[in-house]
Parts: structure tokens; C-alpha cells; sequence
């Protein structure tokens, strides 16, 4: 992205920097890492971001990993988004799996519906996710939320 001029700050997994507003701290995720056309796409990460204090997990397109549990106990992220979609990343199962082992106040669900091949129902994963005791928010597609 910086090649095609937007400013960009590089970082390495397990990295963080320090923003005016905060800082980011990249995670691992586990994901393919290539283009339809064979072409390498760079290391799947997830993001810690960090603004005036809170925190929101995005694990980025990811499948369920275990280290979750460990991102999820140092950085007490009160917000956390994660794909559902199944095929290419984790689906509804493994996504309530994810919410319980990091423990946020908040789980969005995303990566679903948008193509034929991951079809899956938000109403579900929520209904699942507040079984576990978490609070469940889906967004509909250009809808914004105040944290």
C-alpha cells in the first residue's frame, strides 16, 4: 500500500508501535497467504489496536488457534472481531471457541455472506456467543457502531 502512496508504518508480527492516538500491536493468524493466482501475499496477522486505553482484537481471516487464550489475557480486549464464514477461516464453532478463550465484553462477527461459499448466520454465532455469557453485536453491511 505504501508503493500506491498511502503513509504506511511497517511491523512485524508480535510488533507494536506507539500512535497519537494509541498503539497497534500485530498477532499472529493462520491463513493462506496466497492470491488465486499463486502470487504471495505477505504473513497473515491480527491486530491488537489500542485507543485511549481500550482494546479491540481483530484476528484478521484466521482459523482458531490456541494462542488466542494468550492474546486474550494480556491484552483484555473489550471488543473483538472475527471471521465466521467457514471455508477459508474459521466457521460459527470454532468462532465461539475463539470468543470464549479471549473473553472480550464484545464479539462482532464478520467475514460471511459476502460470496456464495461462505454463507453463515450471524443470529446464530450470537445466540451461541451469549450462551457463553459474552455480548454479541452484528453489523449490517455499512453500519458503524460507537465504542
Amino acid at each position: 500500500m505504501g508503493e500506491q502512496g498511502v503513509k504506511v508504518h511497517p511491523l512485524g508480527i508480535g510488533g507494536s508501535f506507539s500512535f497519537p492516538f494509541g498503539y497497534v500491536k500485530t498477532t499472529i493468524a493462520m491463513h493462506t497467504a496466497k492470491a488465486p493466482n499463486g502470487e504471495y501475499m505477505g504473513e497473515p496477522c491480527g491486530f491488537v489496536i489500542n485507543i485511549d486505553g481500550r482494546n479491540i482484537y481483530y484476528t484478521g481471516d484466521t482459523g482458531l488457534f490456541l494462542d488466542m487464550k494468550l492474546i486474550g489475557e494480556i491484552s483484555k480486549p473489550e471488543i473483538m472481531l472475527l471471521p465466521i464464514g467457514d471455508n477459508f477461516t474459521m466457521g460459527i464453532e470454532d468462532a465461539v471457541r475463539a470468543v470464549d478463550f479471549v473473553r472480550p465484553k464484545v464479539a462482532i462477527p464478520c467475514h460471511y455472506n459476502t460470496f456464495p461459499i461462505i454463507p453463515a448466520d450471524p443470529s446464530v454465532f450470537a445466540a451461541k456467543v451469549e450462551e457463553i455469557g459474552i455480548k454479541c453485536r452484528a453489523m449490517g453491511f455499512g453500519e458503524t457502531i460507537e465504542l
